[in-house]
């Protein structure tokens, strides 16, 4: 069988952890709120809304190209594009041809940011593998002026995160809504998150520390997966009426 990413793949290792998801979501949450097509996000008001259920539904879109064969790769990415032409179409407006090049950089850099904070250093070969699953992606929803290879690509992000993002009011607003969804205590646990992810551009708008204070505890958190015992940090960490959602986040879905 054809898979649109193989087995063995690093990343498949890499959105096969929950714990790695909820990182690379981290780490995007805090992007998304400073990029200038934010107001796009907020077109339907689903965003601000219900911030924890974007967060799943999009994963559930990410893990199926991930873990599918190539058909239902393929047939999950072109859902994608229908769904952001719907958007469009309703807005009577094109959504940046940069801002959804914008997307999928995050993706990119995000998984492999996160999985280094909790795995390990990657070669620049898995490197480039987690850039092609996701420049394929790409091409197929159709986007235009994607960089063709890893070291173009670490170029124009470099390029993307000095023009298009800004703190702005729906910065503010955002972070907001994370903060009433989340609650105080859980709210304050994604900015520490985000923080050990984030690149220095987005550290600096959102005015962040530059060392996190779970940086002494990931150790810990490390040994706590070593002896199954990580499921009881992710229920702390996230409201339980998400629980079903985060343990599926450790099991790899049907093709």
């Amino acid at each position: 069988m054809e898979y649109f990413v193989r087995p063995g793949s690093v990343v498949r290792q890499i959105w096969g952890k929950g714990d790695t998801i909820l990182f690379i979501f981290a780490g995007a949450s805090a992007e998304f709120a400073l990029n200038k097509a934010v107001d796009w996000l907020y077109f339907t008001g689903r965003l601000p809304a219900d911030p924890l259920g974007r967060l799943f539904s999009t994963v559930a879109y990410a893990r199926r190209i991930v873990f599918s064969d190539m058909a239902g790769a393929l047939r999950a990415i072109d859902s994608m594009a229908a769904i952001h032409a719907g958007v469009e179409a309703k807005r009577g407006a094109r959504i940046p041809d940069w801002a959804y090049r914008d997307v999928l950089f995050m993706l990119i850099d995000y998984s492999i940011r996160s999985f280094e904070v909790l795995e390990r250093r990657l070669t620049l070969e898995e490197k480039e593998e987690v850039f092609d699953v996701f420049y394929r992606v790409g091409d197929r929803m159709g986007l235009t002026g994607l960089p063709d290879t890893f070291a173009a690509w670490e170029q124009m992000r470099s390029e993307h995160l000095q023009q298009n993002l800004q703190y702005s009011h729906y910065t503010s607003d955002l972070f907001r809504q994370y903060r009433k969804h989340l609650g105080l205590v859980r709210y304050r646990l994604l900015l520490e998150a985000q923080m050990l992810v984030v690149p220095p551009r987005v550290r600096h708008l959102l005015g962040f520390r530059p060392v996190s204070l779970l940086s002494p505890v990931l150790g810990l958190y490390k040994l706590s997966r070593m002896i199954n015992a990580d499921w009881l940090l992710k229920a702390i960490i996230l409201p339980s009426a998400y629980m079903h959602q985060i343990k599926e986040l450790d099991s790899v879905p049907a093709s």
